[in-house]
């Protein structure tokens, strides 16, 4: 399964950071709390290096708490680099960001004059707009829960603290490693309309029986033969095709004859583990990141074509 992704406003949008960070005093870029390492774009890193960075993961309140503490350890760095916890849509979880940019540019000569200009910047669909509009108290940028919303840089004045400007989403020309783009699709930075939804599902199915066993027994009554109680060990050693039909078969996901639709119950899966329902999820650890996740699948080869 390859991903590739790169919209022509991403390309715009690349000019536009290189544009814009001479006039900003840091940036604040934004990962999803769930994937951290997959939801930071290295190119963002590298254009913007030379900066201070507050470092928000977003959407900690549908993350793994205890791996969401791992990542904040993992990514802060002495007094240039910080990484917080935040929810973009609860104000309270926000309301320490800006003290914390004031902290990062602290030795500044103008640090107690006038705001200090921020960039935002991240992937899309990760909450850059929700994020500003909560600090703001009221709708400053334009937000959904699909990506690609935000298109053209915005300047927005979000207290007498801190000025934003807000930039577009932007992703990779393309996925290397696609353990990357398997993680993006699965926590929707990337349209709906270009996923394989089934194999997406079923890489989150492998995904959460080795690693969220329980959780995922839970939520959808799993069992084994018989009935019999599903333990974490039984789960890893099921198919995972035969998961995704007794999920169907639980939710009454069917076609005629009483065969599972695959395609509804992938899509319930899907959605389910993107609203947190499942249970908090996070998808790497900072030890192993793709700890959990099968590595890229190389096709077979067949002896019959030589």
């Amino acid at each position: 399964m390859s991903i590739q992704w790169f919209p022509g406003h991403m390309t715009r949008t690349k000019k536009l950071i290189n544009e814009n960070l001479k006039k900003v005093d840091m940036v604040i870029e934004i990962l999803d709390a769930r994937a951290p390492l997959a939801s930071r774009n290295p190119l963002l890193a590298e254009l913007t290096k030379d900066k201070p960075r507050l470092i928000l993961l977003n959407k900690s309140d549908l993350a793994d708490p205890a791996r969401t503490e791992q990542w904040i350890r993992f990514l802060s760095e002495g007094s240039t680099v910080k990484a917080v916890s935040v929810n973009s849509k609860n104000k309270k979880t926000l309301k320490h960001v800006p003290k914390e940019c004031k902290a990062l540019c602290k030795g500044k000569k103008w640090v107690n004059r006038r705001p200090v200009r921020a960039m935002i910047v991240g992937i899309p669909n990760v909450g850059k707009s929700t994020v500003i509009n909560t600090l703001a108290g009221k709708k400053k940028a334009a937000a959904s829960n699909k990506p690609g919303v935000t298109r053209d840089a915005q300047h927005v004045p979000v207290s007498r603290e801190i000025q934003i400007l807000d930039t577009p989403g932007i992703l990779w020309h393309k996925f290397d490693d696609q353990l990357v783009g398997l993680k993006l699709a699965a926590l929707g930075s990337i349209k709906d309309a270009v996923l394989l939804v089934d194999e997406i599902a079923l890489e989150v199915l492998k995904f959460l029986s080795r690693t969220y066993p329980e959780a995922l027994v839970r939520r959808y009554k799993l069992t084994g033969r018989g009935d019999e109680p599903l333990t974490a060990e039984k789960l890893k050693a099921m198919d995972v095709h035969d998961l995704m039909d007794q999920i169907a078969e639980r939710r009454g996901l069917l076609v005629a004859g009483g065969t599972a639709d695959k395609e509804r119950a992938a899509r319930l899966i899907i959605k389910e583990l993107r609203d947190g329902i499942i249970d908090r999820i996070t998808l790497e650890e900072p030890e192993d990141p793709a700890r959990g996740w099968d590595p890229p699948r190389k096709p077979e080869r067949d002896e019959t074509a030589e």
